[in-house]
């Protein structure tokens, strides 16, 4: 289907909506999910509309071009129309960009040190301390769910969830490994180490997004353990969930609240196999989702900082930026801002293509 085309079947399904709606008959549910449509489709055919305007009157203009009373007129607003055409269609084109369900939610982050033994596990400290600083600065509230500290206070893994306005649209590139290049700080010198943390960055599930059976499920409790393997009480306040038919298994002790562990688990449980069957739909759309900014493949190298340079290299959009320090303290904006824009060109050139 060529680019007119679509923008002609827009404006169809606008005017359709508005008949429908305007007839009555309709259940609330079908009027709501109407109304909601409607109202996503109105900037879109705003657009269309004004574009269209404005093409009809460039070619009134360019006829008066030949009347040397109007010409000079006619010329100066010619200019105006073809400096905003430009605008009005790359507007059309990013509206015409399919929406992902799940940017307005709230994000489960889980971070994992990976190679690299204590060192790897105080980078995935650095990491969380980065998006925390990040949460910070666009008002978001982040929650710590679970974590597994190691001997030098750095993170085997951490859980937390962030709450707040679009934190999914942000936070969703963020997914892969993360690499760290610098001298350990567990040594007083030496050479440069390479280690490394897992991210990933899950659209928190609410209860109507995925239905989980009880029956499904296998919950298992025992006591929760401290650190040393001391008893942190002695009641089985611990809740291990396994979820049959996929696997999945969410274990979760930080609460000495059997009831607390469990809704815990349970958030958890529920963002995973809805953030598994995302993937799922999003695989049979698009035959290689590797080939997407931000696919979400917590195997794939997405960025490397590198200490004595003061460097970070974001290698999915080949983006260099010396400000280490100031991207470990949650300045993340420019780099995000060059994932939402590679992500919207390569989606624009799809429809396009």
């Amino acid at each position: 289907m060529s680019m007119n085309e679509k923008l002609a079947s827009i404006r169809a399904r606008y005017d359709e909506l508005a008949a429908l709606m305007s007839q009555g008959g309709l259940s609330g549910d079908e009027f709501t999910k109407m109304s909601m449509e409607y109202a996503e489709l109105g900037p879109v055919v705003e657009a269309i509309d004004e574009a269209g305007k404005a093409r009809s009157e460039k070619e009134e203009l360019q006829e008066l071009l030949n009347d040397p009373e109007m010409k000079d007129i006619a010329a100066e607003e010619l200019r105006a129309i073809d400096a905003r055409l430009p605008e009005l269609e790359q507007q059309i084109r990013f509206a015409l960009i399919p929406k992902d369900e799940a940017d307005a939610k709230n994000a489960i982050l889980e971070i994992r040190a990976g190679t690299g033994g204590e060192e790897a596990a105080l980078f995935a400290g650095d990491l969380f301390t980065m998006y925390k600083g990040y949460a910070g600065r666009m008002g978001w509230k982040l929650e710590v769910m679970s974590m597994s500290e190691s001997d030098l206070d750095g993170y085997k893994e951490i859980t937390a969830e962030i709450s707040g306005a679009n934190v999914f649209s942000r936070l969703k590139y963020e997914s892969g490994t993360h690499r760290v290049q610098r001298i350990p700080k567990t040594e007083s010198g030496g050479r440069v180490h390479t280690s490394a943390a897992t991210v990933a960055v899950l659209p928190e599930a609410e209860d109507v997004d995925i239905e989980i059976d009880d029956k499904d499920l296998r919950v298992d409790t025992y006591r929760a353990q401290g650190a040393g393997g001391q008893h942190v009480n002695k009641t089985d306040s611990a809740v291990r969930i396994t979820h049959m038919p996929t696997g999945v298994v969410v274990e979760m002790q930080d609460e000495r609240s059997q009831h607390k562990n469990r809704a815990k688990a349970m958030k958890i449980l529920r963002t995973r196999l809805y953030d598994a069957e995302r993937h799922r739909l999003q695989s049979e759309r698009a035959a290689d989702r590797k080939s997407q900014v931000g696919s979400g493949d917590r195997s794939e190298r997405i960025r490397t900082y590198n200490y004595p340079q003061g460097r970070v290299s974001e290698h999915r959009v080949n983006l260099t930026l010396y400000k280490l320090e100031e991207v470990l303290a949650g300045d993340l904006d420019e780099i995000i801002d060059h994932l939402v824009a590679e992500d919207h060109a390569s989606k624009l050139a799809e429809l396009e293509s």
